[in-house]
């Protein structure tokens, strides 16, 4: 199972963030655009953190036009600024450093005022380890 520890200057200020998470179209998608002989989207770079409140994967709602996503389905979500708040949902895969990469489904949201393009939710969290390690300023996970 491959690791990757980041470090990060101030985890309680910025949380557990990745700066140099990607966003890449789903592996079903990427096998049926090679098949028919059509150029495969380059994957968004984005900043993620780690929400282990967040139920399912949020991605900012300008990465799937990027990759040329269209949505699966939509989902009512509730923030604490906003209630029942209707967004599309994306078939996606997230990529870490050592060429990992989790397939999973994305709610897509403004994310506004935010540092981060991504959240890593439970549904990620649930295919590995996460291990906080506070009063060094890193976190790990592995896959």
């Amino acid at each position: 199972m491959p690791s990757t520890t980041f470090s990060v200057p101030d985890l309680v200020r910025y949380g557990p963030t990745i700066r140099n998470a990607q966003v890449f179209i789903s592996k079903l998608l990427e096998e049926k655009l090679q098949s028919e002989g059509i150029l495969l989207p380059e994957p968004v770079p984005v900043q993620a953190m780690v929400d282990t409140g967040a139920a399912g994967t949020v991605i900012k709602d300008d990465v799937p036009p990027k990759l040329g996503l269209h949505p699966v389905g939509q989902v009512k979500v509730t923030t604490p600024s906003t209630a029942d708040m209707l967004c599309d949902v994306y078939f996606i895969r997230i990529g870490f450093q050592a060429g990992v990469t989790v397939e999973t489904t994305a709610i897509a949201t403004p994310l506004e005022n935010q540092h981060v393009q991504c959240l890593i939710g439970r549904d990620v969290l649930a295919r590995g380890v996460l291990i906080y390690i506070g009063y060094v300023n890193s976190f790990t996970l592995s896959f």
